[in-house]
């Protein structure tokens, strides 16, 4: 049978040409590097940046938490913290990349972030947060007990750091906010019970799961203007965090 001859694949001419000119495959235009790269805060360490806010917040001395099984607490030994992390899957690998933490100083509510902006500075953010914590701090958080807790023991351990967090109390509020109002609400995220308790509804909030997204554009050499939303997005979660403690503590 005789053999069908393979019909000859048609040449590019604009591959012709440039074998021709001896010129070589334009690269791809990439984007222009980003102008706003400024982060909010001071550069404490290399990559490492603090922020520092005070808010009036006129309040007793302790907190009566009998309501939700806590007994009484002395409301300076209270620290809210909250963090924004490279995934919601936790794991080894996923790490905080902010940590925030509020707590009741002078008549008002101090708000302090860190927020790393290389890999690097990972090591210096976990050291300046074991600094805040002591052996009488009751920790306060929001699902911290099942997700931002184990992860930072996570981190400091593959820091080789030690961990401070077991020798703190803790107040995670998700639990007796279910207790409460599961059979109430739609459900008990911290959005609902912001909105419930404190009459707080977000207007252009940054979704939390919108933040590995922001810190990875920065990395990537992106604008800093959507994690500095982060960073807006955390704050708001700390001071709802102390709002709602208050809410849930026994009358006076």
């Amino acid at each position: 049978m005789p053999t069908v001859p393979t019909p000859a694949r048609r040449a590019d001419p604009a591959a012709q040409l440039r074998r021709l000119l001896n010129l070589r495959p334009q690269a791809p235009l990439r984007a222009a590097p980003a102008t706003d790269r400024m982060l909010p805060g001071e550069q404490i360490a290399p990559g490492l940046y603090y922020t520092e806010s005070w808010t009036p917040w006129p309040r007793g001395d302790d907190l009566v938490l009998h309501g939700i099984g806590q007994g009484e607490v002395e409301r300076g030994r209270v620290l809210a913290f909250d963090t924004e992390t490279t995934g919601l899957a936790g794991g080894t690998g996923t790490r905080a990349f902010m940590i925030g933490a509020a707590d009741w100083r002078d008549g008002g509510l101090r708000l302090r972030q860190l927020l790393i902006a290389t890999l690097a500075a990972e090591t210096s953010m976990l050291r300046t947060f074991a600094g805040w914590l002591g052996d009488h701090t009751v920790l306060l958080s929001y699902n911290g007990k099942s997700y931002d807790r184990p992860l930072l023991t996570t981190r400091y351990r593959l820091a080789r750091l030690a961990d401070p967090l077991p020798a703190c109390g803790h107040i995670d509020l998700l639990h007796p906010m279910r207790r409460r109002y599961r059979t109430v609400w739609p459900n008990c995220r911290l959005a609902t019970a912001e909105r419930e308790l404190l009459g707080v509804v977000r207007e252009d909030d940054l979704p939390g799961s919108q933040a590995p997204a922001a810190w990875l554009q920065y990395l990537r050499g992106g604008s800093a203007a959507t994690l500095r939303r982060v960073g807006d997005h955390n704050a708001q979660d700390l001071r709802s965090l102390c709002g709602l403690l208050d809410a849930v503590a026994d009358p006076a």
